[in-house]
């Protein structure tokens, strides 16, 4: 994908939003991106991440190929704005102090290996993205993630485990699922507040 086609995203996410809060359904929506980003109908796994002054605010996404594109970016951007459980939703005040965040998804791919020292070669920080899964337990962490944290590889498999709810050292034990993926990632350069 190219920059154009990334900043196009970037700004249809924040106008998804802004247009939500403002009353627009959702169903209007999708419709609109039926129609506004008819380029982008392939299946693909995207997040949108909203952050204020580069504190999270809110990430929700598909990890893995489920709908459409320009579907999947409505819904992500609704969900980050409104529906993540870890923060109150934004409102519209909140808008203008903060800046919208798209990571283009490849498909995941389980990751092979005997061993927890041959798992950690098989992951590079700062391009890899990884999901880790055991029984009802899932989570994920974005590529840009670890090299934001300044994590190593074994830091960012004991930091998946934790954001699926499991103990960070359980990788260890070389009973857990492991899936990477990499992301393209566009962002805002600011918000709209001076």
């Amino acid at each position: 994908m190219d920059s154009k086609e990334g900043e196009k995203l970037v700004r249809f996410a924040r106008e998804t939003v802004e247009n939500y809060l403002n009353g627009r359904s959702r169903d209007e929506l999708l419709r609109r991106a039926e129609e506004e980003l008819s380029e982008f109908r392939e299946p693909t796994g995207v997040f949108v991440t909203i952050n204020i002054q580069r504190e999270l605010r809110g990430c929700i996404g598909y990890p893995e190929p489920v709908y459409p594109l320009n579907d999947a970016l409505v819904l992500s951007a609704i969900a980050a704005a409104t529906e993540d459980p870890r923060f109150l939703p934004i409102d519209t005040e909140d808008l203008e102090r903060v800046t919208f965040e798209i990571t283009i998804l490849t498909n995941p791919q389980k990751i092979e290996c005997e061993t927890p020292g041959e798992l950690v070669q098989l992951i590079e920080v700062g391009r890899d993205g990884l999901i880790a899964e055991k029984g009802q337990y899932r989570g994920l962490l974005l590529p840009q993630v670890p090299a934001e944290w300044g994590w190593d590889a074994e830091e960012f498999l004991s930091q998946t485990c934790r954001k699926a709810g499991m103990p960070k050292n359980e990788w260890r034990k070389n009973t857990v699922t492991f899936y990477k993926f990499q992301g393209e990632i566009f962002r805002e350069k600011e918000s709209k507040e001076k």
